[in-house]
């Protein structure tokens, strides 16, 4: 009986031991896997806010295209797109990097403070609990933080850029800078509830 009862509790210990990680995580590292985890959401912030801008600019351009003679319209409009597209291809490794850069300190702070230890080892397993449901509600919330934190903190890069960006359509358009271009790169960035 005594030995049955020893070998009851190795197994015992042996299964608890197995299914702990080889260290025993802080709450830190756990934000940490959390956010690892969620690299391609944070990535998406900085691909949206360059797609935004862009698409405002790509608007503004298809307005003043009419006014073009008819025989430059599809020229000019080529010509936009490729000026539209390098200028996402500059700013968006910009605000994807600055996203990611941000992320432990916006996101990872939220996580920090409103998550247990407990309920981060739920999410990282992506468990199906009330515990994953407060995750996705925090999550639009928190992206939204720093979606306005990217703006914030890259305006005066993408700024410039988009300001280059416009007179080069407003050449092209044969228009005003002012009336080629968007209001900056913040003005669609604040997310919608």
């Amino acid at each position: 009986m005594l030995k049955q009862t020893v070998m009851t509790a190795a197994l015992a210990v042996a299964a608890l031991t197995a299914a702990l990680p080889a260290g025993a995580q802080t709450k830190k590292e756990l934000v940490a896997k959390v956010l690892q985890l969620q690299q391609t959401g944070i990535d998406n912030v900085g691909r949206a806010l360059a797609s935004q801008t862009s698409q405002r600019v790509l608007q503004a351009a298809g307005q003043a295209l009419p006014r073009l003679a008819a025989d430059k319209r599809e020229a000019v409009a080529k010509d936009v797109q490729a000026d539209v597209k390098k200028f996402y291809d500059e700013v968006e490794p910009i605000l994807r990097k600055r996203a990611n850069e941000l992320a432990p300190a916006t996101l990872g702070a939220i996580y920090e403070e409103r998550f247990s230890e407990d309920e981060l080892k739920q999410i990282i397993g992506w468990l199906e609990s009330p515990v994953s449901k407060k995750f996705q509600q925090t999550d639009g919330e928190i992206a939204s933080s720093l979606a306005q934190k990217v703006v914030a903190d890259t305006r005066p890069v993408v700024e410039t850029r988009l300001k280059a960006l416009e007179a080069t359509l407003a050449k092209r358009l044969g228009i005003p800078a002012a009336a080629a271009g968007a209001s900056g790169p913040g003005a669609a960035a604040a997310p919608k509830k």
